[in-house]
């Protein structure tokens, strides 16, 4: 081996440990974090945080889970211990035209701005990776659009799948001069694993592996309806990565605390036990209410919707002369201002006194907390 030979090794070696770092534009690829819970049968995200499963027009709504990857396949062989897997309900009325049952994952866009990819350049790529495995054989389909500026669609293929065999897919897609991204935390890029999109959303004549203006009514090729029409077909997905470049490097895992710590941009959920104070303190106002904030939550996306299970379970207690309160509504909310990190309690409280210090803290009903800044 000659010296320039040695040094274009070495100078290789480091560029993928360089491309290796913080590379995966995706959060929680690798399906370890589900804060809502492990099955659920709603329509957009329930389980699995940051993905979707998405569906419409059915007859019975699918399942999504949080599942163990089996030991043995490659996927565990490459670390995944988890995937997202949707099970397919019993579609008596056979595939509609408004019919859709699919994998959804929206990146926020101002990580697309800053993502280094060149994408106004059709000679600058970015990749996308995957396994995914169906319990049916057959060809998906899958797409990406944007959102910013003139909507732009990408649309491409799995190919034929074996059945219950993991397959990794890899995609690599040039830039367009037509994308656009603003440096925002609104939608950014949708991708989209399809298990099945109805006719109202497809073209026989659709052409795939090209950009073009999106049209939601030719997203991509019409589908083949066999995996829709089998009661109880199964869907799984797994080390999901975008990143990049026009070649599909190894799966970026970053810890569960790590991927934990991202999620909750977007989503938080908090159960309190018991008798527990919450980190709370509020004054009573004109208007018969006591409004106040809690602190040391992690900063989120937006000013988030904020959801509460059980309000009977919380309680106020007075400070100036110890007395409780069951307050006739709660409200849990993200405050509005920067950087969305304080949590607004307003609890209707008609016995308090305008001025009257408050905390306030659980009965032995318990309570959770939500707070969503999904995009």
């Amino acid at each position: 081996m000659t010296l320039n030979q040695v040094g274009l090794e070495r100078l290789n070696t480091a560029t993928t440990k360089k491309i290796g770092t913080s590379k995966n534009i995706i959060i929680n690829g690798a399906m370890q974090v589900a804060q809502r819970g492990t099955s659920s049968t709603v329509d957009g995200y329930g389980t699995v945080d940051r993905f979707k499963c998405d569906h419409g027009t059915v007859d019975e709504a699918p399942t999504q889970a949080q599942v163990d990857v089996t030991s043995g396949t490659e996927p565990y062989t490459k670390g995944f211990r988890k995937a997202f897997k949707i099970t397919n309900g019993d579609q008596t009325s056979g595939a509609q035209a408004a019919s859709v049952i699919r994998f959804r994952y929206c990146v926020e866009a101002q990580d697309m701005a800053n993502s280094g990819w060149n994408y106004l350049s059709s000679s600058s790529s970015i990749t996308l990776s995957f396994y995914i495995k169906s319990s049916i054989a057959q060809n998906f389909f899958c797409d990406l659009h944007t959102s910013d500026g003139t909507a732009q669609g990408f649309s491409f293929q799995t190919g034929s799948l074996s059945a219950d065999t993991w397959t990794k897919i890899t995609k690599t897609i040039p830039g367009n001069s037509n994308l656009t991204f603003n440096n925002d935390t609104g939608n950014g890029i949708f991708i989209n694993i399809n298990g099945f999109m109805g006719t109202s959303f497809t073209t026989s004549g659709h052409t795939l592996d090209t950009w073009g203006a999106f049209t939601s009514s030719s997203r991509m090729p019409d589908n083949t309806t066999t995996w829709y029409t089998t009661n109880n077909s199964t869907l799984e997905i797994t080390g999901v990565q975008f990143e990049v470049g026009s070649v599909a490097t190894d799966f970026e895992h970053r810890s569960f605390g790590q991927e934990l710590a991202l999620c909750q941009r977007y989503y938080q959920r908090y159960k309190h036990g018991t008798y527990k104070g919450i980190n709370f303190i509020g004054r009573k106002s004109g208007s018969n209410t006591v409004v106040g904030s809690a602190y040391g939550f992690p900063p989120m996306r937006a000013a988030a919707t904020g959801t509460i299970n059980d309000a009977a379970g919380f309680k106020l207690y007075r400070v100036t002369d110890g007395t409780t309160h069951t307050p006739s509504a709660v409200t849990f909310t993200h405050d509005g201002s920067e950087p969305y990190n304080v949590l607004k309690f307003t609890a209707a409280a008609t016995t308090y006194s305008t001025g009257d210090l408050c905390t306030m803290y659980n009965t032995n009903i318990g309570g959770i907390l939500e707070l969503d800044a999904e995009l």
